[in-house]
């Protein structure tokens, strides 16, 4: 068995008995490796974001979180690849490690075959350009899940730095350009940052309170903006 297939196994395994453990001895035993190379399978599984966790004592081992994990999906090579080119785009946007992280997991529950032919075909694909590439700090890519009032330095068009302090509200995306769309406590005003702006970041303690985003609160024209949904 090679390392894909059995990376996928592993997770399979894991899936069939959580959420009671498997041990690191049983694994390797299951899959006729060595005991550190279950281990070392496990970390990098662990760090392209499937939910494994260690259960320590002696009856401990591994565990997943079935909640939180994929079952077997049934994505065709092409629709992998239509998903890496989506992602690709996400390049210098808020989501584009999640993005990094759910392209990973999908490449690991897909069956063998389909997983070489995906990229067999990503290998044959050339994109020019991605859209905005600067980095966006996690503090900021996580502003609306964390849910704190930030403190941020940002730079206007002149370069010259101010701090602020914002609840985040949104974000607005553009061909060019990603903002974080926050209330201003500088300003009492909601106003739109240009994330390439931001030179810092800090989340304080505070809770950010409970602010609708207002159609209004945006300074561009309805007609110009579309709302993102799922599903």
């Amino acid at each position: 068995m090679n390392r894909t297939d059995r990376l996928y196994a592993l997770v399979e395994e894991l899936r069939a008995v959580a959420p009671r453990p498997r041990s690191a001895t049983w694994l390797a035993r299951r899959f006729e490796v060595s005991t550190r190379t279950v281990e070392r399978d496990l970390s990098a599984l662990q760090q392209s974001g499937v939910p494994i966790y260690a259960e320590p004592g002696r009856t401990g081992g591994y565990a997943i979180d079935r909640s939180r994990s994929l079952p077997p999906v049934n994505f065709t090579a092409a629709e992998a690849v239509a998903m890496a080119v989506a992602l690709h785009r996400l390049a210098g946007t808020p989501f584009h490690q999640a993005a990094s992280t759910a392209l990973r997991k999908l490449l690991a529950v897909m069956p063998e075959a389909d997983a070489v032919a995906a990229r067999r075909i990503a290998g044959r694909v050339r994109l020019i350009g991605a859209g905005p590439t600067t980095p966006i700090p996690a503090l900021l890519a996580d502003a609306l899940l964390v849910g704190r009032v930030l403190r941020i330095g940002y730079a206007d068009r002149g370069g010259a730095t101010s701090t602020r302090e914002i609840e985040p509200l949104g974000y607005i995306g553009s061909p060019t350009h990603w903002y974080l769309h926050a209330w201003c406590r500088l300003r009492a005003a909601p106003r739109a940052f240009r994330t390439d702006r931001i030179r810092t970041v800090t989340a304080l303690a505070e809770p950010a309170p409970v602010r609708e985003l207002r159609p209004g609160d945006i300074d561009i024209p309805a007609d110009q903006l579309t709302q993102l949904h799922l599903g």
